[in-house]
């Protein structure tokens, strides 16, 4: 009778206690990315959805999902038969900041071509449209069924995901394969991708329309930004993907999306398609730990530095100022985003929530003797292994941003790399050239002053690393005092060979044994901690294939604790995502409405802000009030943006904002701050997404740049 009342007892508790979390824990977390083999299981009809869901996605046959595209790592749509896709701005940036001179600046000006003879190209850019998916998930994990060695497991898992994606890819058809791993160390993916290598500018508005607001306004509601631009996509006559020519003709989709060029009100339902970046959502109280303490605050305070130096050093010249103006952008987007998720962790304790989540987690385990004996040590290990993880984290993020910052280091490291590709029996090509495009990129933003800014930053947060994180080849440097030694480092960098692409590209042609008998200080440095980051990155595979197994576990009692199924957590394949046109309040005795007006535009402009600085066309046309068709009738004016509780994070960029018929209503493009944290939980009373309404765009079209022939094209 004891015994039953002690099993009553502890029930009771785990129910009481289980209540009480609930309601801490943002509303669904793992609710709202549905991939394509979930979307059946939504019932969006009663969500307010007006045509029959498998003209979303029909796997028999056409449906919307054959008119999205992922563009550049952002997501786009066709919006006509001929190839024509509408993104971001934003995710455009790259693209006219690239095809841009001092003397034809096309991030000042805007762009517009009349005809097809006129698109110019968008340099390094390619579309990607999903063709096909398959569960892989029994062939990868067979090849690791009796492989205990946790590095192995993450090196043999790898490669099979590899040989896979490699096989299925289909070059002649213009298919690429690529595995996706959906729950970790559990479910595997193949996706298959259509790939169009031709990609060209059509249209970007000015930087004061599509980037309106610029820092000021980002990732900030109530929003203003034109952020739209429109690429089209080329084939050559055989519709095989080609790369630039001018022989090439316009790729004909599958679908394209129609406008609605009516709009949306508030409370009406919408949804997206697109490519969604990486979310966290079922990860660990300890990986939010990692994110509060390491990655996010030291990464955006890296980025903050590196920014106002390269904006320093362009104030008094155009030329450097458009040459760093897109990676500027690039970095000031992610500190941003960072400095919100460490605001939106702190403001809800979400590792609070998660650690109490954990040990009810853990009280139900301990209730059944089989779970006990299956799972019993499951947190245990966990946390054991983040321990490893926080000893090297500092080091492990300073090696990854040492070589993607610093030119002089990468070089040195490529052509270092380079050296031990050569005694492998087989190297990936791909990785090759991706590296060697990193590689050129990273050479053409060189430039002495920011690289030694960049320089004795790194090597100082570096001397402060301390544990697991040591960098131990600063011991090695010949100078007494910690300045003199990054002074060193860095007049050594400066000085050094590698600058000098012919010279680069003479000691390339060297022997293997050549190369080993060279004596140059700065390459025998850079040698040494490419060594120590070789290590940290093995343990870094022991930590993730060790975790692999743990996070497989750990979805699957939860499942059994929750008695439901899991959405995977977003990896950049297509899903879908659904709401409504809703506001929201982020403090006390503060509402915001859903939907602005350009006329927002012009009380933001005459702040002062430079931010805020806008044509003078665009002022007399607001001004004047010359709407055309495209006023909200209830709002008096043209919706400029809004406002949406759908669930959306990075890659989401560019995603077609679809109503209840499937007609395209908007462009999405930011989030509201406090959605920031998306990437690691969702809830409903905060989490807003922002976009560029049709109507905004299709008036900047008509109106600001008598764009006709892309009205024409389609179909307003």
């Amino acid at each position: 009778m004891k015994n039953l009342f002690n099993n009553l007892t502890k029930y009771l508790f785990i129910l009481i206690i289980s209540a009480t979390i609930c309601a801490m824990i943002p509303t669904s977390p793992e609710e709202g990315m549905y991939p394509l083999s979930e979307i059946d299981k939504v019932d969006l009809v009663k969500a307010g959805l007006k045509i029959d869901p498998k003209e979303i996605y029909n796997p028999e046959g056409t449906s919307l999902i054959d008119a999205l595209v992922n563009i550049g790592g952002c997501t786009g749509s066709f919006i006509s038969e001929n190839g024509l896709i509408i993104t971001n701005h934003h995710c455009a940036f790259g693209s006219i900041s690239a095809a841009s001179t001092v003397e034809n600046n096309y991030l000042e000006t805007g762009f517009h071509a009349k005809n097809f003879s006129e698109e110019i190209p968008a340099k390094g850019v390619t579309v990607r449209i999903t063709e096909s998916y398959e569960d892989v998930s029994d062939q990868v994990l067979n090849a690791v069924k009796n492989v205990d060695d946790p590095a192995e497991r993450i090196k043999i898992i790898s490669n099979k995901i590899r040989e896979i994606s490699q096989n299925a890819s289909d070059e002649k058809n213009s298919i690429t394969a690529q595995v996706s791993e959906m729950f970790i160390g559990k479910t595997y993916v193949l996706f298959k991708y259509r790939i169009i290598r031709d990609v060209r500018l059509v249209y970007a508005p000015p930087q004061s329309i599509g980037n309106f607001g610029g820092e000021t306004d980002n990732w900030v509601w109530p929003r203003h930004t034109g952020d739209f631009s429109f690429m089209r996509a080329y084939v050559s006559k055989d519709g095989s993907a080609a790369t630039y020519s001018a022989d090439n003709i316009p790729f004909t989709p599958k679908k394209f999306l129609k406008v609605n060029s009516q709009g949306v009100k508030e409370e009406d339902f919408v949804f997206i398609l697109g490519y969604p970046g990486r979310t966290f959502r079922h990860w660990p109280s300890q990986y939010l730990e990692y994110q509060k303490k390491y990655l996010l605050p030291y990464i955006s305070d890296l980025y903050a530095f590196a920014i106002d130096e390269m904006e320093k050093l362009g104030k008094n010249d155009q030329a450097l100022k458009l040459k760093y103006s897109s990676r500027i952008k690039g970095l000031a987007n992610t500190m941003k985003n960072y400095r919100g998720k460490l605001k939106g962790l702190n403001k809800i304790d979400l590792i609070g929530q998660k650690i109490d989540e954990e040990k009810l987690l853990n009280l139900f385990i301990n209730s059944d003797d089989q779970l006990k004996i299956k799972y019993g040590n499951l947190m245990t290990d966990i946390s054991e292994v983040y321990n490893s993880v926080f000893d090297i984290a500092l080091a492990e993020l300073w090696f990854r941003q040492i070589i993607s910052q610093s030119t002089t280091i990468s070089l040195a490291n490529q052509l270092i790399v380079h050296f031990e590709n050569l005694n492998k029996p087989i190297v990936d090509s791909q990785v090759q050239r991706q590296a060697m495009g990193r590689m050129g990129a990273s050479r053409n933003l060189y430039h002495p002053d920011i690289e030694k800014a960049l320089l004795l930053k790194l090597f100082s947060d570096a001397f402060s690393f301390s544990n697991g994180s040591t960098i131990h080849s600063l011991s090695d440097i010949k100078a007494v005092t910690q300045s003199e030694k990054i002074e060193l480092i860095a007049k050594l960098a400066l000085n050094s060979d590698l600058l000098d692409e012919t010279k680069y590209n003479s000691l390339m042609k060297l022997s293997a044994e050549e190369f080993d008998l060279l004596n140059d200080p700065f390459i025998n440095f850079v040698k040494k901690l490419r060594e120590q980051s070789l290590n940290i990155q093995h343990q870094n595979d022991i930590n993730s294939g060790t975790l692999s197994k743990l996070y497989a576990d750990l979805v699957d009692v939860k499942m059994l604790w929750k008695k439901s199924n899991f959405i995977p957590d977003a990896n950049s394949t297509l899903r879908l995502t659904y709401g409504y046109i809703k506001g929201y309040s982020p403090a006390d005795a503060v509402y915001y409405n859903p939907l602005t007006t350009i006329e927002g535009v012009l009380e933001k402009n005459a702040t002062g802000n430079e931010d805020y600085v806008i044509p003078d066309k665009l002022k007399e046309l607001i001004s004047k009030k010359d709407y055309g068709k495209y006023a909200d009738q209830k709002l008096g004016s043209i919706p400029a943006a809004m406002l949406y509780n759908m669930d959306t994070t990075g890659g989401n960029s560019g995603s077609p904002i679809l109503d209840a018929y499937g007609r395209i209503v908007g462009v999405n493009f930011d989030r509201a701050y406090e959605a920031t944290i998306n990437d690691f939980a969702w809830n409903e009373s905060y989490s807003r997404s922002i976009g560029v309404d049709i109507r905004y765009v299709m008036w900047v079209l008509d109106k600001f740049s008598g764009a006709q022939n892309l009205l024409r094209e389609i179909g307003i």
